[in-house]
């Protein structure tokens, strides 16, 4: 693939993602010397006509090292709190630094309610849009101090993804402590080899994916193979490499052999697919026969009811859910026009079948094929 990483210089809008650990050392303490180094990096890209965003961990851990803490506690209110201390810290960090570059920026905080929502989803994207043609660079984060959810199960490598697609950008960029993905685990191996690229994550990658180990770090490179997996579904080449490395920003996008490449799939996404996969929180789960499938991954057909074998949750009109087969793999997500209850009921009938069971038929369709996305 190096037709792919040297088309990376022409890329025009790129996403690069920092984590807690690229910003601090081992005990929580800024890196300043790094941080101005990276800062440096993107303010250069940016003076040749480029457009940058960055994704940006490090709230929580700046906020416990502001209090003197040495981890990050464990329960909710209290690392909300340190967010709280911490965010402004960090903003004001970078704007200092951007500034001694001539750079302006913007902070952006959001939550995965401001994507789960199709209109809150399009004004998010019209705003970072807005940002970028105001040559302004957005510093983009999780409003941790709100969100309870990303605090618990995440870090920033999901919505450095989902930022990615929503501005449908060129290359993503996440750097952290390591130097990309191996085929085992380097900590414990020392024959663990580097990946150069992926074409497509299995699930020996997830099994092997280990954490971080660091006391003010919340991601691992699971997290960052299911930024990957967004990514790449969406068309959009993303490049996990060490933060150590010198110019290792302009060297990726120079095209030079760098970190671990996820190769994206060929075609992109349209916006409204985009939302639907990975935007939306999943409400419930449908699933369906073999018959049901092969309609689905093979004909680009729509859901009906008589493919339906089981439904689970309590999901209404509208919302989204992940459609599975019988084994359990997710192959699709979609919107319904039918309840679960109403599911439920039909699944397994015809088409033809509906108004006599519901009373009334509104759709012949469970998910219309314009609002399915099939997980090829």
């Amino acid at each position: 693939m190096d037709d792919l990483r040297k088309s990376f210089k022409h890329s025009q809008r790129i996403v690069i993602k920092v984590g807690t650990s690229t910003l601090t050392y081992p005990n929580g303490k800024l890196n300043l010397n790094r941080i101005e180094r990276l800062v440096r990096e993107m303010a250069d890209l940016h003076n040749q006509g480029k457009e940058i965003l960055l994704v940006s961990s490090g709230a929580i851990g700046i906020g416990a090292n502001r209090m003197g803490l040495k981890r990050v506690p464990r329960t909710l209110p209290e690392k909300q709190a340190l967010a709280a201390i911490g965010q402004g810290s960090l903003l004001h960090m970078y704007e200092k630094i951007f500034a001694e570059y001539g750079q302006t920026i913007a902070q952006v905080l959001l939550t995965r309610d401001d994507l789960n929502e199709r209109i809150r989803y399009l004004n998010a994207t019209n705003t970072l849009l807005a940002i970028l043609n105001m040559n302004v660079i957005p510093i983009i984060n999780e409003n941790d101090t709100v969100v309870v959810e990303e605090i618990r199960f995440g870090d920033n490598d999901t919505l450095s993804s989902l930022v990615a697609g929503i501005v449908n950008a060129d290359l993503l960029i996440i750097l952290s402590d390591v130097d990309g993905l191996y085929d085992s685990d380097p900590r414990h191996n020392p024959d663990a080899r580097l990946m150069s690229e992926v074409k497509e994550i299995d699930t020996s990658m997830e099994e092997n994916a280990g954490t971080q180990g660091r006391e003010f770090s919340t991601g691992g490179m699971l997290t960052k193979l299911r930024a990957a997996r967004i990514c790449m579904a969406a068309g959009i080449p993303m490049v996990i490499a060490n933060s150590d490395e010198e110019q290792v920003i302009s060297r990726i996008v120079a095209g030079e052999m760098i970190g671990t490449l996820f190769v994206p799939k060929e075609n992109r996404m349209h916006a409204r697919e985009k939302w639907i996969a990975f935007g939306t929180v999943v409400n419930g789960i449908i699933t369906i026969d073999q018959g049901a499938c092969t309609a689905l991954l093979k004909k680009g057909k729509s859901l009906l009811p008589s493919g339906i074998q089981k439904v689970e949750g309590d999901f209404q009109r509208g919302d989204v859910v992940a459609v599975k087969d019988a084994g359990g793999r997710e192959i699709a997500r979609g919107m319904v026009n039918y309840s679960a209850k109403e599911i439920g009921l039909i699944a397994g009938r015809r088409s033809t079948e509906i108004e006599n069971i519901l009373g009334s038929k509104d759709y012949d369709e469970v998910i219309h094929r314009n609002n399915l996305w099939v997980n090829n």
